[in-house]
């Protein structure tokens, strides 16, 4: 350890490099820092036996990766972590070490050593994915079982708009624009009040949607809604008892209703719904066939683009760039990729 350097746990390095990111980067990739150094913290406590940054040497750099790697810290008990969450891990170590040696916790370079993962093209999109037309049998079923109730709503949200979770959450009620022939939602970054969208300012559009979708909005509004208006004086537009939905909440609706068996559908996995766990509300997550709603977003990706919308409308409506979207979002077969081509030649 060299004399050079100043003493400090690493829990007090971690809350001094989150307090600096505050003035450089936005609040949803403060919130990933934040998330993704948790595992270096119990590791440094539980594994490595560090209770100061000083010690820390390249060794240890790799013994962390190996353990991250095999599922050390991960809620779901993983075998082994993907390359993608992994690589994004070790990123922000980097990233959290390249501070720590300007405040004199480690060496400079040690940032350097962290034995980053090297991903191919496929490792970089993610496997999980949900189909278009499951989507669309759900919206369908929570249209004709579930009407304007809460669940229904924040599928419809996400399902004809293309929203990112947050940005539903985020919605207030004076952000809609349900009468007329041209109904909108308008996304509004409000990190002040605690709803900021994923890329600030630039994450801010209004999106024209359908009557079929605006009086859904309203009869929800009108009916099971609860009535509520938050710390900060604003009354959001998806509420619990509690107030404004929580992300939890968001994430739960869509685990619950993309297991087949929830839409009356047979389940791929041999399971009996009486008795399978993954039926439970506390085991939702965990069934294979469950689906976030990152992965109706980008179903609805893939939806937008089968059905020959152009690549420029939809990273308009979904604020994501084309190459973002070519990359990460839009899932359809070269099959499927063919057909749009043939169709545009066709015209």
């Amino acid at each position: 350890m060299s004399d050079d350097l100043d003493p400090i746990p690493p829990e007090r390095a971690v809350e001094m490099h989150l307090e600096k990111i505050k003035e450089d980067l936005a609040e949803w990739t403060q919130t990933t820092h934040r998330s993704e150094l948790r595992p270096f913290v119990e590791w440094c406590r539980e594994e490595g036996a560090i209770d100061n940054m000083n010690e820390l040497a390249g060794r240890d750099l790799y013994e962390y990766r190996i353990w991250r790697r095999e599922g050390g810290y991960s809620k779901s008990k993983v075998d082994e972590l993907a390359k993608k969450t992994l690589h994004s891990n070790l990123s922000t170590l980097r990233s959290f070490l390249k501070f720590c040696g300007q405040i004199e916790a480690v060496p400079p370079d040690l940032y350097e050593k962290v034995p980053l993962v090297k991903l191919t093209r496929d490792d970089e999109v993610s496997d999980s994915y949900l189909a278009p037309e499951r989507a669309s049998d759900i919206v369908e079923y929570l249209s004709r079982y579930e009407y304007a109730s809460r669940d229904h709503v924040v599928w419809a949200l996400i399902w004809h708009t293309g929203a990112r979770l947050g940005a539903v959450r985020a919605l207030d009620l004076r952000d809609l624009e349900l009468d007329g022939n041209q109904p909108s939602i308008s996304f509004v970054h409000r990190p002040e009040t605690g709803t900021p969208l994923k890329n600030d300012a630039r994450s801010e559009r209004v999106n024209r949607i359908s009557q079929r979708v605006a009086q859904i909005l309203q009869d929800y509004i009108d009916g099971p809604r609860k009535e509520t208006v938050d710390d900060h004086g604003r009354t959001p537009l998806v509420t619990t008892d509690a107030g404004r939905v929580a992300a939890g909440t968001i994430r739960k609706a869509f685990y619950r209703w993309t297991r087949p068996c929830f839409i009356g559908k047979e389940c791929p996995h041999d399971e009996d719904p009486e008795t399978c766990k993954f039926a439970t509300f506390r085991h939702v997550s965990e069934c294979p066939s469950a689906r976030s709603p990152h992965d109706a977003r980008k179903a609805r990706v893939t939806k937008y683009r089968n059905d020959g919308v152009p690549r420029g409308v939809v990273s308009d409506q979904l604020n994501a760039s084309e190459d973002v979207l070519d990359k990460h979002y839009d899932r359809a077969s070269e099959r499927e990729k063919a057909d749009r081509r043939w169709r545009i030649i066709q015209q």
